[in-house]
């Protein structure tokens, strides 16, 4: 699975088709999507578009609530697979654990029979908190990967120690934050500055230099030539000090005991 990816929200299907083939021809192999965000029509024709042969590119989708079940995930990814018009999906996530309806378990069960029928290739989880994950491994259930908003305001120490114990990859979302806080924080720019870099590249570098799988979102191509090159320069012990030093409570921050679709 490639570290640093194209994220598509909130793209609709024009413009995914549009950037998708865009991003590939600069590098990208990694696309994110999900069913919620309504572009994988897009996706797929952007896949195919670009010319680049389907085993290239690693597929991420999602699926929502409604099909929390056994049955549920398989006619979740029957449909996201429709409208890719792609025959296996590399990567299929459960969006939100939706603790309350609590069929999560049955979705994930879901998932591993798609996965041994050969129409996914690896499967995990979204937006799961510890005690989410908890329930599944009690189950003897291991998601490959769980993706969660990350990045230096929102460390997540909890869950990362916990992924590392179980030999799960953590993915983030939102990577660069919500709206300009994060790229415009002054501590952030000085570490750009010393290194001749964006605040974007150096919060993307945090990411990938502790392992974790990324994939912000741009239509831009000039981000996305940027965003993709942070794999030549390496953050010190002393910048990743300052930047592990920024977490902070965030009362705004999506709650998945609450939230989800």
């Amino acid at each position: 699975m490639p570290q640093l990816g194209l994220g598509t929200w909130p793209m609709d299907d024009a413009e995914a088709a549009r950037v998708v083939p865009q991003a590939i021809e600069l590098g990208y192999r990694l696309i994110d999507t999900a069913e919620n965000y309504q572009n994988e029509i897009g996706v797929g024709d952007g896949i195919r578009a670009s010319g680049v042969d389907r085993s290239e590119i690693f597929v991420t989708t999602k699926f929502n609530r409604q099909w929390h079940s056994i049955e549920g995930a398989h006619t979740a990814c029957g449909a996201s697979l429709k409208r890719f018009g792609l025959d296996y999906i590399d990567l299929l996530l459960i969006h939100w654990p939706n603790p309350d309806q609590d069929r999560y378990v049955e979705a994930f069960q879901g998932l591993i029979r798609l996965q041994e029928a050969g129409l996914v290739r690896a499967i995990g989880t979204s937006n799961f908190k510890p005690m989410h994950l908890q329930r599944l491994f009690d189950e003897g259930l291991i998601p490959q990967l769980n993706q969660i908003q990350l990045d230096p305001y929102h460390r997540r120490d909890d869950l990362v120690a916990l992924h590392r114990a179980r030999g799960i990859v953590t993915e983030s979302w939102r990577p660069l934050g919500c709206g300009n806080a994060m790229l415009q924080d002054r501590e952030i720019l000085a570490i750009a500055e010393r290194h001749n870099r964006t605040a974007a590249q150096v919060l993307l570098r945090w990411q990938v230099q502790q392992g974790f799988v990324t994939c912000p979102k741009s239509s831009d191509p000039q981000r996305l030539v940027q965003n993709l090159s942070i794999f030549d320069f390496d953050l010190s012990v002393e910048d990743m000090a300052v930047l592990d030093a920024m977490d902070r409570p965030d009362p705004e921050m999506l709650d998945a005991d609450s939230f989800g679709h």
